[in-house]
C-alpha cells in the first residue's frame, strides 16, 4: 500500500510533508457503531479501516462490489465475478437539461484459468487517485492497474491465459482480417492487434513480447483469448480515429501503476503535484488531462489536441506528456471577514440588524440538534454576527453570540443527547448515530454522503466560539479535530481517517456520495457547501495555529473554488471551440448553471428541486466572505438575468432569493441592496445581517451602495386610504376595516424588523396577523408576533409621496380593500395594491 503524501528528493522541488492532524482514537459521545453499509470483505482481504469512502472506485469494495465506477477516466468500470469491464460511452445526448454519456461495457478483460468466484479479487494497494486490483486462482493472476487519466488499461498477468470478452455484440474484425459469427476463429502473433465490435475500435498491445492471440464470434460470446498462459502486460486502448494511432504507438511502452499527490507552498501560492509511478520512461508517459488541469498545468508538454481526444462530460481530455504534473494554484487570503470594511451607506443598518438578531438569540434557549445539516447550517450563519459584529466595532454583543453557540454546542457533547455523533468503525469515520442503520437520516450522513457539506458548518460554528474563547477551544479542541479528520484528514499514518474524504484529486472536485446502494455513479450538486467543508477547515486550523492544515486547507478551497467554476459555471458567450471548455454544445451553456455532476451526466437539475434560484443558489451557499472568489462577475450577472421570472414572482421562496442576490452584488451592489430590501426571509443558513453585510462589503466603485429610503415607518400611526377612509380593528371587531373618520381610527404601533416590521394595535395590544391564503381579512389577533405577523411597508412605487404599499410576509402578496373594505393580503403585484397613508 502506497503512502499518499510521500517526500520526493530533488534538488529543485521541496515537497510539503503533511503530517496527521492527530493519531488519536476517536471518542465521540455517541461512541463507536458499525453501519449498514459494510466493507467488500473480499475486496479489501488484508487490508484494514479506513477505507476511502466517497473516491470513483469505492464501487469495487462496497455493496456487490459490482457497480459501474466514475472512471478510470476516460473510461468507466466495474468488476465482475471474473473481470474488469470497462468502457467509453459512445453515445452523448442532450435531453434539455442534462448532457448525458450513458456508461456501457466495451470489453471485460480477465484470464481463463479464473475460478469465477466473485469473492477471488481484491485490492492490492491504493493511492489518492488510483487504485490496483488483482485477480487470482491458484498460481494464475492478473493485476489492473486502475489510474484516472491513462488512454490505456494496464494488465498484469502471471501465469495466465488472458481472455478478453466483447460487450459490444460480435466481433467483426481482428488484425485486419473479417472475423465470421459462427465461423472459425482468426488468429495473430505480435505485439499490437486491433479488434473492432459494434462501438469500434480497440487496440491491444503486449509490452512483453510477442504473443499469440485468437478472436472468435460465437452465439453465447466474442472473445479474443491467448493461445497459452502468460506473464507479461498487455494494454487496450479505444482508437476514436485511425489518427490517434501514431501517438498511441510511439508512447505505449510507460505505463503508470500508482501516482502521489503532493503540495508545496509558498506565501499565498502553492503548486499541487501529481507524479505517477512508471515503468518505462518517465518523460514518455502518455496521460490525458481535462479542462481544469491544462488551465492551471505548470510547463506543460502537450502534444496536439487532434493526435488524441475523448470527450466525456466534463469536456475533452487531451494528452500530455510526462509524469509530473505541477499546477499552480493562488491560495485565498480573506479568512474570518470581508477584506474591506462595509460601505458607509450600509453601516447604521448593518448594525440594527446585528442588534436584533443577536438579541434573539438566548444561551438558556438554544438550538438543540435534531440533525446534523440543518442544525449545522443555521449555528454557522448565527455564529457570523459575531465575526460581523467585531469587524463593526460591535464587541459587547460578541459574548451573547458564542454564548448561545456554546449552549447549542454542548448537546454535541453529552451521550444523553438524541442526535449525537459516533465513528463509525467498519469504514472508518465520525456519522450521525442515527445514520447508521437508516441512509434516510441526514442525506445518507452514516453511509458517508454529504459529510463535506455537514462538517464545513460545525467547523464554522466551532472556531468562531474558539476565536473569541480560549478555555472553550481548550476543552473541545481534540473532540472538533475529528470532525476535520473525517473531511480534511492529509495523511495516510492517521489510522483512524481516510485521507481527505470526498476529495477526486484528479477530477478537481470532491464527490458527495459514498458507500449507500453498493457506492453506485458519483455525484456532486451543492459545491458552495462542498467549498464550504474547506472553507470551515480553514477556520479551524486558523484558530488553533495549525499553520501547516491552514494551507492545505486552502489549497482544498483553491481547487475545489475552480473546479466549481469550470464544471458548474457555465458561459454562453464563450466559445464552443475553446481547447478548455467543458460544455462544447451552446444549448447546455445556456441553463446557466449545472446542478449536479456526476460521472456519467451533467445537467441543470437537482435531487430535490427543479427552480432556477435553487439550481443556482445551492452552489452559492451559505454566504461567506471567501466566496468573493468564487462569485465571478460574468456569471453571476447570467444568473440573475437568466432566472428573473422566478426573482420576481412572490410565490418563490426568499431564502432563495437572499443567496442570489448576494452572489449578484459581486457585479452590482448597488442594486443587489435595493433588491434585498424586498426579502422577509433569509432561511435556516443566513441572515438579514449577513446578506446586508456582504453585500456591503463588495468592491464597489458606484457610490453609496445602501439606500436610506427602504425601510418601513417606525412609531405610532393611524392608517388610511389615500380617499380618507381610516382603519379601525376593535376589540369586538378584531379584523382591519377601513370604515372610520380620523377622529375614530384605530392607532397602531410600528416596530422594526429586518426589511419589514410589525403593526400593534394599541387599544388590544395585538398584534396584526396576515391570512396565508389571501382570502380573509387582516386582523388584530396576535399576542405574539411570528412570520405571519410582519409586513413590507414602501413608498408605493408611481404614487404620490407618502403613499405606501403593505405587503404580507406571511405569502408575499400585497394589501388591496376587499369586501365591506376589508383589507386583504390578496394582490399579486404593487400595482395591483391599495395604497395607504400612515399617519
Amino acid at each position: 500500500m502506497f503512502s499518499a503524501l510521500v517526500i520526493l528528493c530533488s534538488a529543485s522541488l521541496a515537497l510539503a510533508v503533511l503530517g496527521p492532524i492527530s493519531t488519536d482514537a476517536p471518542a465521540p459521545a455517541g461512541g463507536s457503531i458499525a453501519n449498514n453499509q459494510p466493507p467488500l470483505a473480499s475486496f479489501w482481504a488484508g487490508h484494514s479501516p479506513p477505507y476511502p469512502t466517497d473516491d470513483w472506485w469505492v464501487g469495487y469494495g462496497a455493496g456487490s462490489g459490482n457497480a459501474v465506477s466514475a472512471g478510470p477516466f476516460p473510461y468507466e468500470s466495474n468488476l465482475a465475478a471474473s473481470s474488469i469491464q470497462f468502457g467509453i460511452s459512445s453515445s452523448r445526448q442532450f435531453d434539455g437539461t442534462s448532457i448525458k454519456q450513458p456508461t456501457q461495457t466495451d470489453w471485460s478483460v480477465g484470464f481463463s484459468e479464473h475460478s469465477g468466484n466473485f469473492a477471488d479479487h481484491h485490492a492490492v494497494q491504493w493511492d489518492t487517485q488510483s487504485v490496483q486490483v488483482e485477480y487470482v486462482t491458484g498460481a494464475s493472476s492478473m493485476i489492473g492497474y486502475m489510474v484516472p487519466g491513462s488512454p490505456y488499461l494496464t494488465f498484469n498477468f502471471a501465469s495466465s491465459t488472458p481472455l478478453l470478452t466483447s460487450g459490444q455484440g460480435a466481433i467483426t474484425s481482428f488484425g485486419g482480417t473479417a472475423v465470421t459469427s459462427g465461423g472459425a476463429a482468426v488468429s495473430s502473433t505480435g505485439t499490437r492487434f486491433t479488434v473492432v465490435n459494434s462501438i469500434g475500435t480497440y487496440v491491444i498491445y503486449s509490452l512483453s513480447g510477442a504473443i499469440t492471440l485468437s478472436a472468435q464470434a460465437t452465439a453465447a460470446a466474442s472473445t479474443v483469448k491467448a493461445s497459452k498462459a502468460f506473464t507479461g502486460v498487455l494494454r487496450v486502448v479505444k482508437l476514436n480515429s485511425t489518427s490517434h494511432a501514431a501517438l498511441l504507438d510511439q508512447y505505449v511502452a510507460t505505463y503508470p501503476t500508482s501516482v502521489t499527490t503532493d503540495y508545496t507552498f509558498a506565501g499565498n501560492s502553492a503548486d499541487l503535484i501529481f507524479t505517477w509511478g512508471v515503468v518505462g520512461t518517465a518523460s514518455n508517459l502518455l496521460m490525458l488531462t481535462w479542462p481544469h488541469h491544462r488551465i492551471k498545468m505548470v510547463s506543460p508538454n502537450f502534444p496536439a489536441t487532434t493526435a488524441l481526444n475523448y470527450l466525456t462530460t466534463k469536456g475533452y481530455m487531451y494528452p500530455a506528456l510526462g509524469n509530473v504534473w505541477t499546477l499552480a494554484y493562488s491560495l485565498p487570503t480573506i479568512t474570518w471577514n470581508a477584506p474591506r470594511a462595509p460601505d458607509s451607506s450600509c453601516t447604521s443598518a448593518i448594525v440594527q440588524g446585528l442588534k436584533y438578531e443577536i438579541a434573539k438569540l438566548s444561551a438558556s434557549a438554544p438550538s438543540i440538534p435534531g440533525d446534523f445539516y440543518y442544525w449545522g447550517g443555521a449555528i454557522a450563519a448565527q455564529g457570523r454576527l459575531a465575526l460581523i459584529a467585531e469587524h463593526l466595532g460591535q464587541t459587547s454583543l460578541i459574548s451573547e453570540v458564542t454564548g448561545y453557540l456554546e449552549a447549542s454546542y454542548a448537546y454535541w457533547f453529552q451521550s444523553s443527547s438524541a442526535t449525537l455523533p459516533a465513528y463509525e468503525t467498519s469504514w472508518g469515520g465520525i456519522i450521525n448515530k442515527g445514520g447508521a442503520t437508516d441512509v434516510n437520516v441526514d442525506f445518507g450522513n452514516g453511509a458517508y454522503n454529504d459529510h463535506h457539506f455537514h462538517y464545513g458548518y460545525f467547523l464554522t460554528g466551532a472556531a468562531i466560539i474558539a476565536k473569541y474563547d480560549s478555555a472553550w477551544l481548550a476543552a473541545h479542541k481534540t473532540y472538533v479535530n475529528y470532525f476535520l479528520r473525517d473531511i480534511a484528514n492529509p495523511s495516510r499514518s492517521d489510522p483512524y481517517f481516510p485521507v481527505t474524504r470526498h476529495r477526486d484529486w484528479f477530477a478537481g472536485h470532491s464527490w458527495a456520495s459514498g458507500v449507500a446502494n453498493g457506492a453506485g455513479s458519483r455525484d456532486e450538486e451543492s459545491t458552495g457547501e462542498g467549498n464550504n467543508g474547506y472553507y470551515g477547515a480553514l477556520l479551524w486550523a486558523n484558530v488553533t495555529g495549525n499553520t501547516d492544515m491552514y494551507n492545505y486547507a486552502r489549497l482544498l478551497l483553491a481547487t475545489e473554488q475552480h473546479a466549481t467554476q469550470i464544471y458548474w459555471h457555465l458561459y454562453p458567450e464563450q466559445s464552443s471551440t475553446d481547447r478548455d471548455q467543458p460544455y462544447p454544445e451552446p444549448a447546455v451553456r445556456a441553463l446557466i448553471t449545472i446542478g449536479n455532476v456526476e460521472d456519467w451526466q451533467s445537467g441543470a437539475w437537482l435531487f430535490w428541486g427543479a427552480e432556477k434560484v435553487e439550481i443556482a443558489a445551492i452552489q452559492m451557499l451559505p454566504v461567506t466572505p471567501v466566496n468573493e472568489y468564487l462569485y465571478d462577475s460574468a456569471w453571476v450577472n447570467n444568473v440573475f438575468n437568466y432566472a428573473q421570472n422566478e426573482l420576481t414572482d412572490p410565490t418563490i421562496d426568499d431564502e432563495w432569493k437572499c443567496v442570489i442576490y448576494d452572489a449578484y452584488s459581486q457585479y452590482n451592489p448597488q442594486a443587489a441592496a435595493t433588491l434585498s430590501t424586498g426579502l422577509s426571509d433569509w432561511g435556516t443558513g443566513n441572515t438579514y445581517t449577513n446578506t446586508l453585510y456582504f453585500i456591503a462589503t463588495r468592491p464597489n466603485t458606484g457610490g453609496p451602495i445602501c439606500s436610506t429610503t427602504n425601510a418601513n415607518p417606525v412609531g405610532t400611526f393611524a392608517i388610511s386610504t389615500t380617499a380618507g377612509q381610516y382603519v379601525v380593528s376593535t376589540a369586538a371587531s378584531e379584523n382591519l376595516i377601513a370604515s372610520g373618520t380620523a377622529a375614530t381610527a384605530t392607532k397602531f404601533s410600528f416596530a422594526w424588523q429586518p426589511n419589514s416590521g410589525t403593526i400593534q394595535n394599541t387599544v388590544t395590544s395585538q398584534f396584526v396577523t396576515a391570512d396565508q391564503s389571501g382570502i380573509d381579512a387582516l386582523a388584530s389577533a396576535r399576542a405574539v408576533a411570528s412570520t405571519w405577523e410582519t409586513f413590507t411597508i414602501r413608498q408605493k412605487v408611481g404614487a404620490a409621496t407618502g403613499v405606501y404599499s403593505i405587503k404580507a410576509n406571511a405569502n408575499g402578496l400585497y394589501v388591496i380593500l376587499g369586501a365591506g373594505n376589508a383589507l386583504i393580503n390578496g394582490a399579486t403585484t404593487e400595482a395591483g395594491s391599495t395604497g395607504f397613508r400612515i399617519q
